[in-house]
């Protein structure tokens, strides 16, 4: 059996960067059933919904959704269940009291296998207010605009 490197992404929550300001980022180790595993394996998640919290000292995994395995039978799992992250006690120290002192959230960016085992991706953010996602939209437009601009006037140049 030959071992599994490197990173393969399952699913990536691309709308998490609109909605929230990034400030740190961590890797967490998942707690995972057979079927979820081979529902992974497939490719098949959604993190749109989802967060991470902390409880009694254990992080969790609340609304992602992992469908059932289409080959699986009366031992396939719940699609939304609250899945145990994996953390080390300092981490899971540091985390709650940033979340807990300053309003951040736990918020999954991906899901990937690295080296055979699924891990997710956390991101501590703020969220954003709709104007600050307008302002961030304006100016993405803007340096796309000036960069048409620049490449036009060099390719008359050329």
């Amino acid at each position: 059996m030959v071992k599994e490197q490197g990173r393969k992404l399952v699913a990536q929550n691309r709308k998490a960067r609109h909605d929230y300001h990034v400030d740190d980022t961590l890797e967490a180790g998942l707690v995972l059933q057979g079927t979820e595993v081979k529902s992974l394996r497939a490719g098949r998640a959604t993190l749109v919904d989802g967060f991470a919290e902390i409880d009694h000292g254990e992080a969790y995994l609340h609304g992602v959704h992992i469908p059932e395995y289409t080959q699986g039978t009366w031992t396939n799992h719940e699609p939304r269940r609250v899945r145990k992250l994996l953390l080390h006690r300092a981490e899971i120290d540091k985390l709650e009291r940033r979340v807990n002192e300053r309003g951040y959230t736990l918020v999954p960016l991906s899901l990937y296998f690295k080296d055979g085992r699924a891990k997710v991706e956390l991101a501590l953010a703020r969220g954003k207010k709709s104007y600050d996602k307008r302002h961030a939209i304006a100016e993405r437009t803007a340096n796309r605009e000036k960069e048409q601009a620049l490449g036009r006037q060099l390719k008359g140049m050329g």
